[in-house]
């Protein structure tokens, strides 16, 4: 059972990327692309719920379980993507609100003994659909790197937070930097300075104590250690900077999200 909690929470967080938050997922049998009708309903039932004011785009996800020849499982994962879509667009879901369609294959189990191993196939053949919300954060701040932007634009990532006190980077904000990694490897024209924030300081102070060194520079060790985890993934150094803006820059969106970091863009 441990295996298995385990293999559904790497299964949860892979593919996804910095943009997105997977919001529905539907199921297919063995070796199929077509869909029950209680999983076509999902789809439906999406549709009928989703704000499409507050929606940016749609991502969708097609996977595979573990068994048969990779090539194969690769089409048969975009046929199952392209049945999602289908039924989205075929039901009036605005199709330009689409921008990526995309099969990832089959997903590899890496231990064999699993109890479960029935259950934890049948959760691997399906289809995750993400979604890219609208910026709500005024002009020139986003919440994901976009396919333009403008010198001057701030970037904030809403999984890349830190717990009080600490410029300690969680295991979740790893997986969320992996993921931006990609888009600035797509985007290599964009450079930024990477900018720490914290929270719940008073006024009269410029910044926040980091608990592990006692300093009173925990906005700044919270914008370098992003700054040298990115280098470790091989994004070039020459392409950002980093700075801490201690509690100058408040979102107005709650003490957590003020506990962040920010991309501003320096060069495009």
């Amino acid at each position: 059972m441990l295996h298995y909690f385990k293999l559904i929470a790497l299964i949860s967080f892979s593919y996804l990327t910095a943009q997105g938050k997977k919001v529905e997922t539907v199921y297919f049998d063995f070796d199929k692309y077509s869909l029950e009708l209680e999983q076509q309903q999902t789809i439906l039932d999406f549709i009928i719920q989703a704000d499409t004011s507050k929606i940016e785009s749609i991502q969708i996800y097609g996977y595979c379980d573990d068994r048969g020849d990779s090539d194969y499982n690769y089409k048969l994962s975009e046929e199952r993507v392209n049945t999602v879509t289908n039924i989205l667009t075929s039901h009036g879901f605005n199709k330009n609100k689409i921008v990526i369609v995309e099969g990832k294959g089959r997903v590899i189990l890496t231990d064999n003994s699993f109890d479960n191993l029935a259950e934890i196939r049948s959760k691997n053949r399906r289809v995750d659909l993400l979604i890219v919300r609208k910026n709500s954060f005024g002009k020139g701040i986003f919440n994901s790197i976009q396919e333009k932007h403008n010198v001057g634009d701030r970037i904030y990532f809403e999984n890349i937070q830190f717990t009080l006190g600490s410029s300690k980077l969680s295991l979740n904000s790893k997986k969320e930097l992996d993921k931006i990694v990609e888009q600035l490897q797509q985007n290599k024209n964009i450079e930024f300075e990477i900018r720490g924030h914290v929270c719940c300081t008073p006024s009269y102070y410029n910044d926040a104590i980091d608990r592990e060194t006692n300093e009173r520079q925990l906005s700044f060790n919270r914008a370098k250690i992003v700054f040298w985890y990115l280098i470790s993934k091989k994004v070039n150094s020459l392409r950002m900077s980093y700075k801490g803006c201690g509690n100058s820059f408040p979102l107005g969106k709650g003490e957590d999200i003020d506990r962040r970091v920010e991309f501003l863009i320096t060069k495009i």
